[in-house]
């Protein structure tokens, strides 16, 4: 396949990257800055472009089977960001017409599993509160993502962690897993390249944890 990656030097991002080479896809990676891109291959283009313009995102998505995003806010300070870059992804995608769109959003903002306990569903509302603002500008984006002409995912992870690949994770689609607590990035960035021929998961939020 002929893939775009958006955050492409983000910890969901970059793996993405990693894993679609090594599967022998074609991969434009979409970046600011090069020189924080830690891959190299004779099947990757490193596009740097500025993210608030669709029209130079264009060529970049451009005769593409499907685009993938990792981007987000790193810390609370860059709540907006992934609303207002998706937007110009968006856009371009639309101007394009490229319909295959994967997104990465976070387990707070889709439904609460009804069986989890009192300590999981405590554990989250802090959470929650405590992100408030990233998780509001992740609720936007996902609005947006939803109302495009697109056929959209929307990925939603818990807490993060740093771990090679395992492939043994749980996804529910419309929902999520149940004491889902955790999962690493590279297993979310597993999950995403599974998804994009994935019919079940087109216009939906998919949940995915250990």
């Amino acid at each position: 396949m002929k893939l775009t990656v958006f955050g492409a030097t983000g910890g969901i991002g970059t793996e993405i990257v990693r894993q679609a080479l090594d599967a022998g896809h074609e991969v434009t990676a979409v970046v600011r800055d090069p020189a924080r891109l830690p891959l190299t291959g004779d099947r990757l283009e490193v596009f740097r472009a500025d993210l608030t313009d669709p029209g130079a995102l264009r060529p970049a998505v451009a005769g593409r089977d499907a685009v993938l995003s990792g981007l987000g806010a790193r810390r609370r300070g860059d709540a907006g960001v992934a609303a207002r870059l998706t937007r110009t992804v968006l856009a371009a995608l639309e101007a394009e017409e490229v319909r295959r769109l994967l997104v990465v959003s976070a387990a707070p903002v889709g439904p609460e599993p009804e069986e989890d306990g009192f300590l999981d569903r405590a554990v989250r509302g802090v959470v929650s509160a405590a992100l408030k603002d990233i998780y509001a500008d992740l609720r936007v984006m996902e609005a947006e993502v939803a109302r495009a002409a697109v056929d959209w995912t929307v990925v939603r992870p818990p807490r993060l962690q740093d771990k090679p690949v395992t492939g043994r994770y749980r996804t529910v689609v419309g929902g999520f897993p149940r004491r889902g607590r955790f999962i690493g990035r590279a297993d979310v960035a597993h999950a995403m390249l599974g998804m994009v021929k994935d019919a079940a998961t087109v216009g939906r939020g998919v949940g995915v944890a250990y």
